[in-house]
């Protein structure tokens, strides 16, 4: 991937070439809060040094009313975040006046709201506060439009915007030294907050309060406004603000915009770490673009969290690729694969890849699976089973203590010695595979890992089985252990591949709702044989699991787009070592859940996912397209607005272009006199 800093800095190089003459009074706002400067040291994230943080949270007594007065407040910019807050500041009692560029007088009407087409009419009516609820892009238009000469010379100056550095250093430098200034941030929105303000931030730093006793009780009555909503206010500088935001809100747009990208849908088997990333895709980009852009354009820190998640990406993508690079070397040159068994795998994945394609994708062809059963704690002496899992680890042990509560027998073998654990289960543990089998068991649960699987499955002393044994996998994909199993099981065994999108800790709390995926790969026609396939699907069934029965081929075409999603961005993230702050937004929440959920499981689990799913690689490629095309579109938008600053005026851009030609023209004239006195 191309450098995002390299790529930064050949961008802008050539312009402030252009811009070394001028002096920095002179230029923008916009130009000073950009940081052009390729000398200057990233921030870190997460310091080692102690930051210094002046965080007040509060909260009010429910059984008392906080001593606030009402306050004239006037919103400038009245579009969807201003109505919201509205809202509430008139259900308050607060007399709210309003203005913007659009006609908003019908909505502030139903809210009771005074609207003022004219700015000079508002500013007139002397409020205490002017709270801008405008775009991060255009505050600083907004502001320079503002007739401040007809306000109060004391006002106090608040704004709201997610970005508050930029916001501090425009108001100093727009607003007269003998008005207020607020610098806030309520880290919640209309989706978020839709229910209540109740315990979400409200970031702020008193900038400017003058000494008299009326400017810092009108400071407080403001504060107040949020802290009798339950917020939780949370005092800290605009820098320490703006260092935390990089790493929490701007890392969680950036996420909900890539996945966007992708087009995620619901599936029949999602996942509750899916079903966390879709509602990450509505709630952030229910926002406009024109946020999000801000976000990166004004805060110093956002550029680097874009890099480091570049390379976090990267560092993924390449982890995966050298493992696959090292299988590969392993097969060709350690265990002398000939050319006609690479053309077996290469016509196998063919297939493979031929049915996912032609697999049908819709919801309305899945068969649902009817439990028709009773459900208790346990089931009757015909519906028992004598159940045989191999691979006691984590998996195996978690599926055990259901099974065996449920009144089944099980037994298990592993290479690892967990008798003592079997024990406590009511397990009759084995270490000889021999043995085992030799009990006879009905059906073979498989709980190894993807990567050994093939290896374990190879090793089992099938002739000491039944000949109609059923053979059951639990592994996360699907089309894999099919193939596998119909190459090395006898015919006369039964084959059901599952599923169980579910674990120990998604599971912990029972398994009501869960998705368990189930294909009857070959199940004989013998009544007790399908009786007893049957069997082994109520274990589920009968403790709340949704049971959808579908194909190898669909379940792994849904689980590229949803699982393997879910563990990449899970690790990407995890690379970043996002840790939790003083200011978390719901959606850094999500984001750090996800981390702690997929870095639970080993990277092996991981591997089997992308080496093992046919879809996965596409998927992949997919999301490093997306990526690359969020970045394109920002740096896009970057270099727009600097040509604009540098060239918006058409008599400059010609004067600088007439100044070129004579420039270039006068050294292309000196060039003949330098050879012709050398």
């Amino acid at each position: 991937m191309i450098s995002l800093l390299s790529l930064h800095q050949s961008l802008f190089k050539p312009s402030l070439s252009l811009l070394s003459s001028s002096s920095s009074s002179s230029s923008s706002p916009f130009l000073q809060s950009l940081p052009l400067s390729s000398t200057a040291k990233p921030i870190p994230l997460h310091s080692s040094k102690p930051l210094h943080l002046h965080v007040k949270c509060s909260r009010p007594d429910p059984h008392s009313t906080p001593p606030f007065s009402t306050l004239k407040i006037a919103i400038i910019g009245f579009g969807n975040y201003g109505q919201f807050l509205a809202k509430t500041l008139v259900s308050q009692g607060h007399l709210v006046l309003a203005h913007s560029r659009s006609d908003h007088s019908h909505k502030a009407e139903k809210l009771g709201v005074s609207f003022f087409l004219n700015p000079h009419d508002l500013c007139e009516q002397h409020p205490q506060v002017i709270l801008l609820c405008t775009s991060i892009i255009s505050t600083e238009q907004v502001l320079k439009t503002l007739p401040l000469q007809r306000l109060k010379r004391s006002t106090l100056f608040v704004d709201v915007l997610s970005v508050k550095e930029f916001a501090k250093d425009l108001l100093l430098d727009a607003l007269p030294s003998d008005f207020d200034i607020i610098c806030s941030h309520p880290m919640f929105g209309p989706q978020s907050a839709k229910q209540s303000w109740k315990d979400l931030f409200f970031v702020y730093e008193k900038v400017r309060i003058g000494e008299e006793s009326s400017r810092v009780q009108r400071c407080e009555d403001f504060l107040g406004i949020f802290e009798s909503e339950g917020c939780k206010m949370v005092e800290m500088s605009c820098k320490e603000h703006d260092k935390f935001a990089a790493g929490t809100q701007f890392v969680t747009h950036t996420v909900g915009r890539v996945l966007d990208m992708l087009e995620l849908e619901s599936t029949p088997i999602n996942t509750k770490g899916y079903e966390t990333l879709l509602d990450l895709v509505e709630n952030t980009c229910g926002d406009s673009f024109d946020l999000y852009y801000g976000l990166f354009l004004y805060n110093k820190s956002a550029l680097e969290m874009l890099e480091r998640l570049d390379l976090a990406f990267d560092a993924l993508r390449n982890e995966l690729f050298g493992r696959l690079h090292n299988v590969v070397r392993k097969q060709l040159f350690e265990n002398g694969v000939t050319a006609k068994s690479l053309q077996r795998i290469s016509h196998q994945n063919g297939a493979a890849l031929t049915s996912s394609s032609n697999a049908l994708r819709s919801q309305d062809v899945i068969v649902p699976y009817e439990f028709k059963g009773k459900i208790s704690e346990s089931v009757d002496d015909g519906s028992k089973l004598k159940i045989a899992i191999v691979g006691f680890g984590n998996f195996g042990q978690f599926l055990a203590k259901t099974l065996a509560r449920q009144g089944h027998s099980v037994i298990a073998y592993s290479r690892t010695d967990y008798r003592d654990i079997a024990q406590k289960l009511g397990v009759s543990f084995f270490s000889d595979a021999n043995d085992l089998c030799e009990g006879h068991p009905e059906a073979i649960l498989l709980c190894t890992s993807i990567l050994s699987t093939e290896k374990v499955l190879k090793s089992l002393p099938l002739q000491r089985l039944k000949r109609s044994t059923l053979f059951v996998d639990v592994l996360s994909v699907k089309e894999f252990p099919r193939n596998l199993f119909l190459q090395h099981l006898p015919s006369d065994f039964d084959i059901l591949c599952t599923h169980p999108m579910f674990g120990p800790e998604s599971g912990k709390n029972g398994w009501n709702g869960l998705p368990f995926v189930f294909d009857k790969v070959r199940v004989g026609i013998d009544e007790r044989r399908v009786a007893r396939c049957n069997r082994f699907l109520d274990a589920f069934a009968r403790e709340g699991c949704r049971m959808v029965e579908m194909t190898c081929a669909e379940h792994d075409w849904y689980a590229a787009g949803s699982q393997f999603i879910t563990h990449t961005m899970g690790r990407v993230l995890e690379k970043l070592k996002l840790e939790s702050t003083p200011i978390n937004t719901k959606g850094s929440e999500t984001l750090l859940k996800l981390v702690e959920n997929t870095a639970g499981d080993s990277f092996e689990l991981y591997y089997g996912l992308f080496m093992y799913n046919v879809n996965a690689m596409e998927q992949l490629e997919r999301m490093d397209y997306a990526f690359e095309s969020l970045k394109k579109q920002l740096f896009g938008r970057l270099h727009g607005i600097l040509r604009k600053e540098l060239f918006g005026n058409s008599e400059k851009f010609e004067v600088l272009q007439g100044k070129s030609v004579v420039q270039n023209g006068a050294a292309f004239s000196s060039s003949p006199e330098s050879v012709n006195t050398s």
